[in-house]
């Protein structure tokens, strides 16, 4: 709450702090309100990465894509992503508000595995992560899986649904994963801001979950 001055004669000095302070709590209690968090979007090569982060941010989404080229066809594997051009060199960057005061920071992860590297500094501080998925492609996205369940960060699977690509149920492609138990599974369309605020969403309140249990299990009866 704000403070406020109580008028009085030869008070002016006092006043004139009692403003400052006044403005000084009133934007601690704004910060305080304003939560963001980091989440990160990974998965294999052209699963769709790029394209959530685009399509969900409210803000000019930060890319680092160079043009594929004949040399990095030894290194990646374009198979079933003929028509990708471009690829993600570093991270790309993008912000959502999801509701007034929770703002998420989205940095989309490389594909390729020379570029694995990065994830380490990328993910330090992250609350949870997205683990994109083709299913025509399904083996693409196991590193991430992986990398995530060996650091203890909440994921969910989000199942990219390309267009002519056969289509398999959240359980199917749990069994397939061979992922945890609980771990959230849910069917997207990269393409879609509503559909990729709606797997956001579902991270966070998955991650919330997982992260008060380790607190809980922490503090102990």
């Amino acid at each position: 709450m704000g403070l406020h001055d109580d008028g009085t004669a030869g008070t002016g000095g006092s006043g004139a702090g009692s403003g400052a302070d006044s403005a000084t709590d009133s934007a601690t209690e704004e910060e305080l309100a304003a939560l963001a968090l980091k989440i990160l979007v990974a998965g294999g090569f052209g699963v769709g990465k790029t394209t959530l982060v685009g399509a969900v941010s409210e803000i000019r989404p930060l890319r680092t894509e160079e043009l594929l080229s004949e040399a990095g066809e030894l290194v990646d594997d374009t198979g079933g992503v003929g028509q990708k051009t471009t690829t993600t060199v570093a991270m790309d960057f993008g912000r959502i508000t999801i509701r007034a005061g929770l703002s998420l920071y989205l940095f989309g992860t490389p594909g390729q595995d020379r570029f694995w590297f990065l994830w380490d500094e990328l993910s330090q501080g992250a609350l949870g992560a997205v683990v994109l998925a083709d299913t025509r492609r399904l083996e693409d996205c196991f590193p991430a899986v992986d990398y995530f369940e060996h650091r203890r960060i909440p994921f969910v699977v989000a199942v990219n649904c390309f267009s002519g690509a056969r289509r398999y149920g959240a359980n199917e492609v749990s069994r397939a994963l061979d992922l945890d138990q609980g771990t959230p599974v849910v069917l997207c369309d990269a393409r879609d801001k509503d559909s990729g605020k709606e797997v956001l969403i579902r991270l966070v309140e998955y991650a919330g979950r997982v992260h008060t249990a380790r607190l809980l299990d922490a503090v102990g009866p």
